[in-house]
């Protein structure tokens, strides 16, 4: 057993929250087996208790930070070509690639994540393809992808507007054009519900293409759209509700144009990565201010690094500009643990500190929003995988 105590717990718990009145408990918490076992003012054990006690010295204990849209691993730093397996760009339809057969755990962006208290990353295809395969929600320490995995399949990522038009520009193959995006993913979906309807009923061969989508209509996942313009993000609301399906915003660089609309939607919005250059047409709006209106208005927002585009540890960093730019504090903190954990489908296992959940940690010496602001200690599943030194405490 694993137990800190005099800690600062900010647990992200409605439900920790209302029992003690709070946002920030003084006391301890109690791991056994990769879990959390109890969280409370004080925790006493037998003298005869085999456990390790670490005095956090009443500095800040969070559940560990959670990426909800990047590519690391996938998009390798400092490897170039070799490195980048993000984009099969020469078939626009690829539900069946599953990121997992392409995420490497060697990539330095893994240990550059979990010393920035980031236990969690949902991770998968770029946006080259009109559909580009399946995302996976996975831990950021180990070597081995399948000991990893939280989630998976975590989302099936779909893109509208420039990046598929450019990829295929010059191929003599569609898209070509928004239009055409549109057309082919309807294609792709009424395909995918006539193949699901046929081999229900037994009428039909197994089709792995086909069967990549099964998890989507059962709404076990939603389609994880890249959506930068308004239009596009129409164009996306439109086509999920055609078809009753559950959806992700990812990036919604101009939602805050459309805050109204987005909450009408009723689906959540992944914002960022705003710490990076206007280096296309279609982020021309890009700003910090997104995720506050969006916020305010009613929508569940998390934010995104898009490792590489911006670095996986400037996460922090990124929603402490947000809430600088009209983010409320709180929602700050939920967008990089519980909203992220529920936006990904894993809140049931991570985002916040309580019973129950898994032991996935990260102590800080301020609020890591702060730039000046040190991971002291980053726990996932129990075991300590990160200590900023011997003697922190």
């Amino acid at each position: 057993m694993l137990l800190l105590e005099n800690a600062a717990i900010r647990s992200m718990s409605d439900t920790i929250r209302e029992q003690y009145q709070t946002d920030i408990i003084e006391g301890s918490i109690l791991i056994k087996d990769g879990k959390i076992l109890a969280v409370s003012p004080r925790i006493e054990l037998p003298q005869s208790a085999d456990c390790m006690k670490i005095d956090v010295n009443h500095h800040l204990v969070m559940p560990g930070l959670i990426e909800a849209h990047c590519h690391m691993g996938i998009t390798e730093e400092k490897k170039g070509q070799e490195g980048d397996d993000c984009n099969e760009s020469v078939h626009p339809v690829t539900p069946m690639l599953r990121s997992i057969d392409a995420i490497n755990t060697m990539d330095a962006a893994f240990a550059d994540a979990v010393r920035a208290g980031i236990t969690a990353a949902n991770i998968g295809p770029g946006s080259a393809n009109v559909v580009g395969g399946q995302f996976a929600v996975v831990k950021t320490s180990g070597r081995r992808i399948d000991d990893l995995i939280l989630k998976f399949p975590s989302a099936m990522k779909i893109a509208f507007g420039e990046n598929p038009k450019v990829n295929y520009a010059g191929m003599n193959t569609s898209p070509v054009t928004r239009m055409a995006i549109a057309g082919m993913l309807r294609e792709e979906l009424v395909n995918a519900r006539s193949y699901l309807e046929k081999r229900d009923q037994g009428n039909t061969d197994y089709n792995l293409h086909y069967e990549a989508w099964r998890p989507v209509f059962a709404k076990e996942i939603p389609l994880k759209a890249h959506v930068h313009r308004v239009d596009d993000i129409f164009t996306a609301i439109r086509i999920a509700r055609e078809f009753d399906l559950n959806m992700t915003l990812d990036h919604c660089s101009e939602g805050h144009l459309i805050a109204e609309e987005i909450v009408d939607s009723g689906f959540p919005a992944i914002v960022g990565p705003d710490l990076t250059t206007r280096n296309k047409i279609e982020v021309q709006n890009v700003a910090f201010k997104t995720a506050g209106i969006l916020a305010n208005a009613g929508a569940m927002v998390s934010i995104t690094t898009d490792h590489p585009v911006s670095l996986i540890q400037s996460l922090p960093l990124c929603v402490g500009l947000s809430v600088k730019h009209g983010l409320p504090m709180e929602d700050g903190f939920r967008a990089m643990t519980i909203n992220a954990a529920k936006i990904c489908g894993v809140s049931d296992r991570i985002g916040s500190i309580e019973p129950g959940k898994d032991a996935d940690i990260a102590v800080f010496d301020g609020n890591p929003m702060e730039v000046f602001t040190n991971t002291l200690m980053t726990i996932i599943d129990g075991e300590i995988v990160y200590q900023k030194c011997e003697e922190i405490f």
